[in-house]
This record gives structure tokens, C-alpha cells and sequence, in this order.
């Protein structure tokens, strides 16, 4: 097991995963064209043990508070896998397995898997938590940065989903727990999608790219002049605290993204 770079292709889509830098997805290049902005903090990177922001990088786990480093003060952001070298498990021409096993400052050991199959029109990507001790609430996501233009003159990308809901967003940045009508950007807000991710980027005339998942969350912050990201995850900001999902001896936190294209 290494983490030296992994290139995946299918017809003419080459994807480039790095797991020696966060396990994220380094590259995503479509008859050449580059779609995620570069750059070693971009890409898309894995959310894991927790997504978005914890208030004061704080949580209750079982009966005891646990404090997070405030990477994003005052709070504590995207998780630690981010931060960590990844080993590949197993990778082929369109496929690859890598792993990480999360250590301090999380409390608890465990393990997460990412997975990921190129095709000529896709990519999809899979997340597991597992632990073989201790049961903690966990979150995954992730975390893309796509180019907003895609360069040669073209127009910059436009994003078009049908939420059920938007997330409130409290002056703390942390949603507040109420429910409103999703309004129009520029975001950084979460929002419900109860029947699944559905989001489509279009680049006029050059490519469709669709963003699609089981999960009922998806961040969009499309705030940065480069970049538009589209984030599935397992819960809203903060949900270590608000929607726990607990990670079991027995159950797995899993959860899978899939990127689908197409030229216009």
C-alpha cells in the first residue's frame, strides 16, 4: 500500500486521486478539460468525521463534550480526513480504493473508506465510516470546487436544483434550526433534499454535469469568483450536535455521490 498518486481514465475522462494529499480527487479533465479548480486545499476533498462547521468545535459524544481544533475560528470545519495521508488499497485503470484511519485529535479509532469507479460519463465516489470499538456519531460529504468557467471565452457555469428546503443561516454561520423557502443566491447555506441530491452544472454550450446522491443534504457556496461547490453530505452543518448519525460495530456510516456528464 502506497500513497503515491492514482490516475483513472475511461474514453476521454482522466481523473487524477491523490491520497498522499487528503485523499481527495485532484483532477477531473473531460476531452482535456479541466472541471475542478487546482490547487493543493481544492479539488474535492472527503468531509469525514463531520461536515461543515461544529459550533465552538464542540459536540456531546455519548455523556462527554469533545473539543476540536477551531480550524475555522470560532468554529472547527470539514472534518480531519482532509488532513491526512490516505493509502491506496487497491486501484486499476477506472478504479480505486483508498483508506484512512482517523486518529487525534478525533477520539475514537476508525477507519474510512473512499471508493471510486471512472466510466466515459460518470464518476461516482463511496464513503464508509467503520469502527471495531467504540460507537460515535459521525458525518461524511464532500466537498468539490468546480471551475466556474472552463476558460476559451465560454460562459461561466450555472447551477440549477429544486431544494424542498433551505437551511436558515444564523449570523454564526451555523444553520439555526428553522426551515425556510430557498432563496436565491450567492450561497454558502445548506439545503434539504429529501428524495436525494439533484443538482446540474451547466457550462452554455460546452458541458453538463450532474451532481447526484441518496443523501438528503447538499451545501452550495458558490461565494468565490473561481469556484462553485456542490456538497452532499450525510447531515446539515453542525449535525454532530443537531442530526447525529452513529457509527456502530455493527453499522457502518456509508454514503455515495455520483458525477454524471454529458457535451453540449
Amino acid at each position: 500500500m502506497s500513497n503515491k498518486d492514482i490516475t483513472l481514465t475511461a474514453g476521454d475522462a482522466e481523473v487524477t486521486v491523490t491520497p498522499g494529499n487528503g485523499g481527495r480527487v485532484g483532477s477531473l479533465r473531460v476531452g482535456g478539460v479541466e472541471l475542478l479548480r487546482q490547487g493543493a486545499k481544492f479539488g474535492c476533498f472527503p468531509m469525514a468525521p463531520w461536515v461543515g462547521r461544529i459550533r465552538e468545535g464542540r459536540f456531546l459524544d455519548g455523556a462527554v463534550v469533545r473539543q476540536m481544533p477551531l480550524n475555522s475560528p470560532p468554529h472547527a470545519i470539514h472534518g480531519t480526513a482532509r488532513d491526512g495521508a490516505w493509502r491506496t488499497a487497491h486501484a486499476t485503470t477506472d478504479e480505486a480504493v483508498i483508506t484512512y484511519d482517523l486518529v487525534e485529535p478525533w477520539p475514537h479509532p476508525a477507519r474510512v473508506t473512499q471508493a471510486f469507479t471512472l466510466t466515459e460519463d460518470g464518476l461516482t465516489l463511496g464513503m464508509s465510516v467503520e469502527t471495531y470499538a467504540d460507537s460515535f456519531p459521525a458525518q461524511v460529504g464532500w466537498h468539490p470546487w468546480f471551475n466556474r468557467n472552463l476558460g476559451d471565452g465560454g460562459e461561466d457555469v450555472r447551477v440549477d436544483f429544486a431544494p424542498a428546503w433551505q437551511e436558515e443561516r444564523g449570523d454564526d454561520h451555523l444553520p439555526t434550526g428553522r426551515r425556510i423557502d430557498p432563496a436565491p443566491g450567492p450561497w454558502d447555506d445548506c439545503f434539504g433534499t429529501p428524495g436525494g441530491v439533484d443538482v446540474t452544472l451547466t457550462w452554455p454550450g460546452r458541458l453538463e454535469l450532474k451532481v447526484g446522491s441518496r443523501e438528503e443534504w447538499v451545501v452550495v457556496y458558490d461565494e468565490q469568483e473561481a469556484a462553485v461547490c456542490v456538497e452532499p453530505q450525510t447531515g446539515p452543518p453542525n449535525g454532530l450536535n443537531t442530526h447525529p448519525r452513529l457509527v456502530t460495530p455493527i453499522e457502518p456510516l456509508e454514503a455515495s455521490m455520483t458525477w454524471s456528464w454529458r457535451r453540449l
